[in-house]
């Protein structure tokens, strides 16, 4: 699954990198791509990867709704034994996949999650806030929110279909990740600058995400 905001730079490199670790693996794959009201073109270049890749599928939303909507969009039209959320900037190493499938073979682990140990290349003041938030949201919940997680995992169809049982409308995954349960693995890497384009996510729309998260 892999969710899309104005990628039309980052998908060419993203589809060829991932292309080359999927196609080397022993098991079937099929790229989910979500276009979240994109306003570049990103859902042209999704329709050209599908009309000439069968591996290939796309869902394309009227408008942006967020990333969060889209992973649960993706989550809902899956229908792998194992789901990888995954996003198109090359931040999360598609190299890992491979790793994580490897993990989840073994029937010890439901889920294989991704986390940074570092936040090189970000700002002081938004890696400042980010380490804060993850001391708020773990002294209040009693979920277990892994500092430096990221959305990037691998999970098992069984935890999957437990997450979109879930039926939140303000969705916060990290959350819903860790509260639904189930043997989580982690993989740590340092933090990777994205391979082209700026990020979407200002300073604010972090904060208001931060709250949601809090108050979900």
């Amino acid at each position: 699954i892999v969710p899309c905001y104005n990628e039309q730079e980052a998908l060419p490199i993203f589809y060829e990198e991932s292309t080359k670790v999927l196609a080397g693996m022993d098991c079937e794959y099929e790229f989910l791509f979500v276009n979240d009201g994109s306003k570049d073109g990103t859902l042209e270049l999704l329709k050209e990867f599908a009309k000439e890749d069968t591996h290939v599928t796309y869902i394309g939303f009227s408008r942006n709704f967020g990333k969060e909507a889209a992973m649960y969009a993706g989550l809902e039209q899956s229908n792998g034994d194992y789901v990888v959320i995954i996003d198109a900037d090359l931040q999360d190493p598609p190299e890992l996949i491979e790793e994580m499938y490897a993990t989840l073979l073994e029937g010890e682990y439901d889920c294989v999650g991704s986390r940074r140990v570092t936040r090189k290349g970000e700002s002081k003041i938004r890696s400042f806030f980010a380490r804060q938030f993850y001391k708020i949201i773990r002294k209040i919940s009693q979920t277990d929110i892994v500092d430096g997680a990221r959305d990037f995992r691998m999970m098992t169809r069984q935890m999957v279909d437990s997450i979109i049982s879930v039926k939140e409308y303000n969705r916060f995954s990290k959350g819903i990740f860790a509260w639904v349960g189930y043997r989580t693995k982690w993989l740590e890497f340092e933090n990777i600058q994205r391979v082209c384009g700026t990020t979407k996510w200002s300073f604010w729309g972090l904060f208001i995400y931060a709250i949601d998260g809090i108050v979900a």
